[in-house]
């Protein structure tokens, strides 16, 4: 079994991903929009007021995992809430160089440095709403 996150963007999907793949170096595996869906694919594909450009479906590899995004239905439009994407990284150097690039447009919840149970620790919220933690383990 696995569980993945699944973030859900108002209409920004693709250029939250095209930011992650810049900022994280992440890697867009699947990008689908709503109109690449059939004609007949009906409310499987969500409902047909759904603008063509928006994404349907989308997979991020970043580092050995993979995020799900797309933009959602007006009802889930908001910044996300209640959780955040931690990305455990190797070297000090990575950790600055993501926190800083996830900084640009966004708000710091807490700055990048050492705490008693990381090397380093920071935690930010991202141009899209998206909170990020960032950690170096001890």
């Amino acid at each position: 079994m696995r569980c993945q996150a699944y973030l859900s963007f108002g209409g920004q999907c693709e250029q939250a991903l095209q930011f992650y793949a810049q900022a994280l170096g992440a890697e867009i595996v699947e990008l689908m929009h709503f109109a690449d869906a059939p004609p007949d694919a009906g409310e499987a594909c969500g409902p047909a007021q759904m603008p063509p450009e928006h994404v349907m479906h989308a997979s991020l590899r970043i580092g050995d995992d993979v995020v799900m995004a797309a933009d959602g239905m007006p009802a889930q439009s908001g910044p996300p809430a209640g959780f955040s994407l931690a990305l455990t990284v190797d070297d000090e150097a990575a950790a600055r160089r993501m926190f800083d690039a996830l900084c640009d447009g966004g708000e710091v919840r807490m700055p990048l440095g050492p705490t008693f149970f990381a090397q380093q620790f920071g935690m930010v919220t991202d141009r899209f709403g998206v909170t990020w933690m960032i950690v170096l383990p001890a």
